[in-house]
Order: C-alpha cells, then sequence, then structure tokens
C-alpha cells in the first residue's frame, strides 16, 4: 500500500489517475500553441479562397484551351492555342482593349486629381461650418451601387424629359442626346464614372493626410518650406503608400467596368462605349463561346497583374 501511495504521489501533473480519462487540459493546450492556433485561425479563410478562387482560376485557364460552346451540344474539344490566335488577330478586340485603356487613364487620372484637390481642402478644417454634411454628401455617390447610378444618370441625360436637356433648352442650348451621339457618349459615360468614385480617392487623400506626422508638419513651417515642399517632401512621403494603393483599387476596378456601361449604353452608339469587359460578357452569356471567353479572360488576368506588381516595387523597394 505504501509503495502504490507513494507511486500515486509521485505520478506527474496531467496523467491519467482515475477513470481512463485522457490528460485534462490536453486539447486547449494544443490550440494554445503558437504554431497551431494562428493556422486554425486562417483555416477558413484558406478554404474560401480555394474553393472560390484557386478552383474558379484554374478551371477558367484549362477551358481557355478548349473549343466550347454551350449552344453546341457537344463536348469541350482541345485546341491548342486557337482561342489566343483567334483573340490576337480580331481587330474588334483590339480596339475595345485600346478604349478601355483610354477610360481607365481618364477616369482614375481625373479622380486622383480631383481627389487630392478636395481631400486637402477638407483636410484639418474641423471648424468650418457644414462640414460632416458636405462630407456627406461628397461620399453618398460611392454608396450607391453602378446600375442605380446609371439608371439615375441615364434619366438625367434623357434627351426628351431629362433635367439636364431640360436646363439646356432653357438656357438657349438646345438639346444634346448625350447617351445617344456617338461623339459625347463616351464621355457622358467617363463623367458618371468619375462623379461615382471621385469620393474614393477623397477618403483615400484623407487617410494619407492622417498618417502624416504634425511634428514633421511643424518643423517644416519652421523651416519655412513652401507649401509645396512641404506637400513634396513631407506629405507625399509619408502618404504615398496609401495613395499608391488607392490608385491600384480604382485602376483594377476601373479596367472591369461593365455594369454602368451595360445599363447607361449597352456598348453603344455603335461600339463608341463598349469596354472589353462589355465584350468579355457579351461573347460568354450571350454568345455562349465559353472557351473563347475563358482565353480573353486569362489575357485580361494578365494584364491587371501588371498594375499590382508595379506597386509592390515601387512601394516596397529597398530605401537607399
Amino acid at each position: 500500500m505504501g509503495r502504490a501511495a507513494g507511486t500515486i504521489a509521485a505520478a506527474p501533473p496531467g496523467t491519467v489517475r482515475a477513470g481512463g480519462r485522457g490528460r485534462p487540459g490536453g486539447f486547449a493546450e494544443f490550440l494554445g500553441r503558437r504554431d497551431v492556433l494562428p493556422i486554425l485561425l486562417l483555416l477558413p479563410v484558406l478554404v474560401f479562397f480555394i474553393i472560390w478562387n484557386t478552383i474558379p482560376t484554374l478551371w477558367l485557364l484549362g477551358l481557355s484551351f478548349y473549343r466550347y460552346s454551350l449552344t453546341s451540344g457537344r463536348p469541350p474539344i482541345f485546341a491548342g492555342l486557337y482561342n489566343y490566335r483567334s483573340i490576337f488577330q480580331d481587330s474588334g478586340v483590339w480596339l475595345d482593349l485600346s478604349r478601355t485603356f483610354v477610360f481607365v487613364f481618364s477616369a482614375v487620372g481625373i479622380e486622383t486629381v480631383l481627389g487630392m484637390l478636395l481631400g486637402l481642402l477638407f483636410w484639418n478644417s474641423h471648424r468650418l461650418p457644414g462640414r460632416r454634411v458636405a462630407l456627406t454628401m461628397l461620399f453618398s455617390p460611392m454608396v450607391l451601387t453602378p446600375v442605380a447610378s446609371g439608371t439615375f444618370w441615364r434619366l438625367i441625360y434623357d434627351p426628351t424629359f431629362g433635367i439636364l436637356n431640360s436646363s439646356l433648352r432653357a438656357a438657349g442650348v438646345g438639346t444634346i442626346n448625350f447617351l445617344g451621339d456617338s461623339r459625347v457618349a463616351f464621355g457622358a459615360v467617363l463623367a458618371v464614372d468619375v462623379w461615382m468614385w471621385t469620393p474614393f480617392m477623397v477618403l483615400m487623400t484623407l487617410a494619407a493626410l492622417g498618417s502624416v506626422p504634425k511634428a514633421e508638419l511643424e518643423a517644416a513651417e519652421i523651416d519655412r518650406l513652401s507649401w509645396s515642399q512641404r506637400l513634396r517632401l513631407v506629405v507625399l512621403h509619408h502618404g504615398k503608400f496609401i495613395l499608391m494603393l488607392g490608385i491600384l483599387l480604382r485602376t483594377i476596378d476601373a479596367f472591369k467596368t461593365m455594369d454602368l456601361i451595360y445599363d447607361m449604353t449597352y456598348g453603344g452608339p455603335g461600339s463608341t462605349t463598349q469596354l472589353v469587359a462589355m465584350t468579355l460578357y457579351r461573347r460568354a452569356f450571350e454568345a455562349f463561346n465559353m472557351g473563347w471567353s475563358s482565353a480573353l479572360a486569362v489575357i485580361l488576368l494578365l494584364i491587371s497583374v501588371g498594375p499590382i506588381i508595379v506597386f509592390l516595387t515601387r512601394t516596397f523597394e529597398a530605401p537607399e
């Protein structure tokens, strides 16, 4: 008895003593390990990413090498690089792609300049009367969906009863068919995109300005640096990461603009406002040419990776 009691008393903590149960707290200790808990926390995100991003992307890449139409009733036929050669030889795709680049550079450029100017205007203007109301009204277009914004502006642009043409007629200018005239349709759609997403660049500018240390601004003021020198040497030095991130997000989003075009002009008149995303939609969900559409989607994906690489190399480059 004495030897048995001594054995039990000398047993290390956490071992089995009665009833055959396992070590108390064993699973909690397993979860508490530094190399296990982060993996368990990231596991749902990784599963979601694999199911909804990785697998569809691989399927898209594989389908781009097949000739496959949903209306043919035949199984996919391996065609190698046929779809890619067909796209590169299609002059219509190149025209749509060039029109898309013009739209992206124009929209993002105008939105960035206006966003920075408005952001500087509202920066440190806490005592400005009506500042909160003005910011709320400024950010409201960004809350609307592109379809709602497209419908809203299509009614404004209407040549018969639209409020814009009514104002132009009252001013003696006459009626302008903004969405039906090939000379002004592209600019009209571009103006709506600028109206929608300039608030986003204002928000990114305010976030960038908020990251600037006040001590450095005060030091620059004591050193009697000019306004342009303070903006270049202090503000942009600290806020360039946030500004570049905003430009990157807007560039990627503008490159895949489709819903606004679909609701306002459907690519017309003719093909004046047809961007490459609209071309992809028509070939995939109207002509049901899935192989050709998959190849075009892969090409657009590779083009979209370009701004991301530029952003990463320019932002995270080693300091001199």
